[in-house]
């Protein structure tokens, strides 16, 4: 037959036989996907599938048994996994590794397409099936470049915010026999929050916020203590080297009984490590140092560590969380510098946070909410502190720290600084989970009773508030109950107000109370 003829014989040929062969063409490449598709989502069963059984059969087992060993990690081996999320060598090992299953499974999904893939594909066929394949690929990639960065954002947060033992001085940390338990013999931790509002337009640093967390090792059970910033005579222990350079607190005896803002709690971060530079050894940061062993005084607790919040990043970390929810029970002022009674030279508020329940606040209301002063008393201020805490503590939720995890790492790395060494990072992450569901509440030092001014703070009635808040003495037992009296009305007594100082539970005090002044 001649070239003509065998041309004229294709020109001729019926339509439905053209319809049926496209048609099976499409069906083939649709094969192809689907089938590429399976061995995306089952690696192994494409090589399976093309004929590689023993290959497939590998990468198969391989593939369950990586999934098993994940699994049974995660149910059973919790300890293990906190481990290895603070310790910066594991962390670079789990980046690795990582990086090296993302590739692998890409070249299974290449390779099972290409063994699968019919050989009479036409090149539309090829480009559609590569097309997917592409997809796929990059599906693949995303997510695990996403995991490497955020794996290597922990490891750099570690890194740069918790030091080793070894690697960091510390004049006041104390000695830790167990690694793995070191609250063994500790029932309660001590650890002392500071705000530094270190920043543009600050000569030094003062500790604007200074409050003591008391934590039930055992049940995580909270309690914030907040100590006043304009506190004078702030206490040392008699062993301490600055008791001899200030056996009656710190303040200058000379300048007599008044108002000495240079030796207020706030300036101690500042002004003592001045004036007495190394005084209790080598240290990071002498003055955290020294406010751990004063706040421990004055209110008669060992403070075992420190965490340090520089409070122009507050702004950052709140607002990697997505911003916290908080009650507003009264107008917070924005800005503002109050300069005492009968000056002129005050600075207005920019602006107020208006009253409302469940407010959605950003980084930046968050921090104005937490230190906002101008015609409100310390006592509201100390307050709404330990309030943006606990509305911090709740917004720190699992789907936030998987999705903004690298942005919370980041703002975290120049927001904190501590004395916790790395190799207790991970009890004290167990015992971070522990808070999170327990009770958080708050000691009232009741300062208008016990503590009239700023000048002369009854130190030893706060220690006996604390301890009787923390170790409260059990009431006697008797053997005959006593009957409720009810007054003539029939209606219950109402119950006597607690004593001062007592225990306050934060989700009441925190709650939205618009009568509040």
């Amino acid at each position: 037959m001649s070239r003509s003829t065998r041309a004229a014989g294709r020109r001729s040929a019926p339509k439905g036989n053209r319809s049926r062969h496209r048609a099976y063409r499409a069906r083939t490449v649709s094969k192809a996907i689907g089938l590429t598709l399976v061995s995306a989502l089952v690696p192994g069963s494409g090589f399976l599938m093309g004929g590689r059984t023993k290959l497939g059969a590998f990468v198969m087992t391989l593939s369950v048994g990586l999934l098993g060993l994940a699994a049974f990690v995660g149910l059973t081996k919790r300890d293990a996994v906190l481990a290895m999320a603070v310790d910066p060598s594991q962390l670079l090992i789990a980046t690795s590794a990582v990086v090296v299953l993302g590739l692998l499974w890409i070249w299974i999904v290449v390779a099972s397409h290409k063994l699968l893939r019919p050989v009479s594909l036409t090149a539309v066929g090829r480009l559609a099936g590569s097309a997917f394949v592409g997809l796929l690929c990059f599906g693949i990639a995303v997510p695990t470049t996403v995991t490497a960065q955020t794996v290597l954002a922990q490891r750099d947060l570690v890194g740069s915010v918790f030091a080793s033992e070894g690697n960091s001085k510390s004049a006041t940390r104390p000695d830790v026999e167990n690694q793995k338990d070191p609250w063994e013999h500790t029932p309660r931790l001590n650890l002392l929050l500071l705000g530094a509002d270190d920043g543009a337009g600050r000569e030094g640093t003062r500790t604007d916020t200074v409050m003591v967390a008391s934590i039930d090792t055992k049940t995580g059970d909270t309690k914030l203590i907040s100590l006043s910033r304009n506190w004078m005579r702030m206490p040392f222990p008699e062993d301490s080297p600055l008791h001899k350079f200030y056996p009656d607190g710190f303040y200058d005896p000379s300048l007599g009984n008044v108002e000495q803002p240079e030796y207020y709690l706030d300036a101690m971060y500042r002004n003592l490590p001045a004036a007495h530079p190394g005084v209790l050894g080598p240290s990071d940061n002498e003055g955290a140092d020294v406010l751990k062993v004063s706040a421990g005084a004055a209110l008669g607790l060992d403070i075992d560590y420190y965490m340090q919040v520089n409070l122009k990043g507050f702004e950052s970390i709140v607002d990697a969380l997505g911003g916290i929810t908080v009650n507003i029970n009264y107008r917070v002022p924005i800005g503002g510098d109050y300069k005492g009674p009968g000056s002129s030279d005050d600075v207005l508020p920019k602006d107020y946070l208006e009253p409302g329940p469940d407010q959605k606040l950003n980084g930046h209301d968050a921090l104005w909410f937490a230190r906002g002063r101008y015609g409100l008393d310390d006592a509201s201020r100390q307050e709404r502190q330990r309030c943006t805490i606990h509305a911090i503590v709740s917004s720190a939720n699992p789907r936030t720290l998987v999705t903004k995890y690298q942005q919370i790492a980041s703002a975290s790395k120049k927001l904190l600084q501590t004395d916790i060494p790395q190799e207790i990072l991970p009890a004290f992450v167990e015992l971070a989970m522990k808070v999170k569901g327990a009770k958080v509440t708050n000691i009232d030092l009741d300062k208008k009773k016990n503590f009239p001014t700023g000048k002369n703070p009854d130190y030893e009635a706060m220690a006996k508030i604390v301890q009787n808040a923390i170790s409260p003495k059990k009431p006697a037992t008797t053997t005959t109950a006593t009957p409720t009296k009810k007054p003539s009305s029939g209606k219950p007594v109402t119950p006597a107000k607690p004593p001062a100082g007592g225990v306050e539970d934060l989700s009441d005090a925190c709650a939205y109370h618009p009568a509040n002044p």
